[in-house]
């Protein structure tokens, strides 16, 4: 046992040895703290955009996953805007395919709607539909959701917050 204690740096009664070798040093992980006045605008146009590949770019921004100092329980995401959101694209047979379902917590109140009806009536719930599957499902996923402003036309409000007027993601 004498041996064993000797690997770790200890003597043998289970004191730290400050003269030999202290192999049970540890490095402590980096925990980057909540900024919230550092957070940036983005501005994503979803023209002519496939809807999942521009989800998840979008989904890593919102987490803060883009920043060298990514910290999960931290708020260090930014905010994104999309515009022209009834211009985006979807692959495949998705439009006619995918369905989008909701149910009230009635009995036998299971409402469904196709992914080509919503992209007519509600453009702007299909991206913020297809982020909140990317997102943590806790309360910090919901925050996240909240610094999202998706608009179906071109125009926004948030023209003040934005420094640069486009990027193309």
């Amino acid at each position: 046992m004498f041996a064993v204690c000797r690997v770790f740096g200890m003597s043998h009664k289970g004191k730290l040895g400050h003269s030999e070798n202290n192999l049970m040093r540890r490095s402590s992980t980096y925990f980057e703290k909540p900024i919230y006045d550092e957070r940036q605008w983005n501005l994503v146009d979803a023209t002519g955009q496939v809807l999942g590949r521009m989800a998840t770019q979008i989904a890593r921004k919102l987490q803060g996953k883009h920043r060298p100092g990514y910290t999960p329980h931290a708020p260090n995401g930014d905010y994104v805007v999309v515009v022209n959101a009834s211009k985006l694209r979807v692959t495949g047979k998705k439009l006619v395919q995918k369905i989008y379902y909701r149910h009230s917590g009635y009995t036998g109140n299971l409402k469904s709607i196709r992914l080509k009806e919503l992209i007519s009536s509600r453009p702007d719930q299909v991206v913020r539909l297809a982020v909140k599957g990317m997102l943590p499902d806790t309360v910090q996923g919901r925050r996240m959701l909240n610094r999202l402003k998706v608009y179906s036309g071109g125009s926004h409000p948030h023209a003040a917050q934005l420094k640069e007027e486009t990027t193309k993601e």
